[in-house]
């Protein structure tokens, strides 16, 4: 029977990279994992955005992952995440939560949660992106004060809110929307919009806007 990384590698080469299934990339960089043990892999994490979001050590729990390809797969996804920030930085307008999405590409794929706010001008222009604060596995404290002290420095005319949620699910938590509640409230006392609030997790984001929340 004919290797199936080598066919796999065959086809890559033949048609792109880009035609290859989850399943097909991770049995590339996994070269030391059999096919069986790269799906169970996926049926574990709940698919590819849940093995985008696990650390080294929660890869080589898995059944077949040594040390090799567990590296090898953090560090392809590291790799990706520091290249969609490096085209994240080309967004220049903000008109749709598309936009907000282009610019935190990268985003969903930490391990650890992160709050930014993205401050424009009344024309959409991007005065700053600026991150508010970082915080571990399950939540980050955020200060309102800082959101509404910069936005009034830069003369801001409307703001994004952006954060992650490391758990995979990006449907907002009530701790969320309180919060947006709270950052809508307090902005509005200085003719300042917040436009959106958007939640990025592995494979999936959820726009405050685009549900009819803000």
């Amino acid at each position: 029977m004919e290797n199936p990384r080598k066919i796999v590698r065959e086809r890559a080469v033949a048609s792109g990279i880009e035609v290859l299934s989850d399943n097909e990339l991770l049995l590339l960089l996994a070269d030391d994992v059999s096919p069986t043990e790269v799906e169970k892999l996926l049926e574990r994490m709940g698919g590819l955005g849940g093995v985008c979001a696990a650390d080294i050590r929660e890869l080589r729990k898995c059944e077949g992952f040594g040390l090799q390809s567990a590296v090898r797969l953090a560090a392809s996804v590291e790799l990706g995440r520091r290249a969609a920030e490096l085209r994240s930085e080309q967004v220049e307008f903000v008109a749709s939560s598309e936009d907000v999405r282009r610019m935190f590409a990268g985003l969903g794929a930490l391990a650890h949660e992160e709050f930014w706010v993205v401050y424009l001008n009344s024309a959409g222009r991007v005065l700053e992106r600026r991150r508010i604060s970082q915080g571990g596995v399950s939540m980050t404290q955020v200060d309102i004060r800082l959101i509404v002290k910069r936005a009034l420095e830069l003369l801001t005319t409307s703001a994004v809110m952006v954060h992650n949620h490391p758990s995979g699910v990006a449907a907002p938590s009530s701790e969320d929307i309180a919060l947006t509640d709270r950052v809508v409230n307090a902005l509005k006392l200085f003719d300042i919009r917040l436009v959106d609030h958007v939640i990025f997790a592995a494979g999936e984001t959820y726009s405050f806007c685009a549900e009819g929340r803000i």
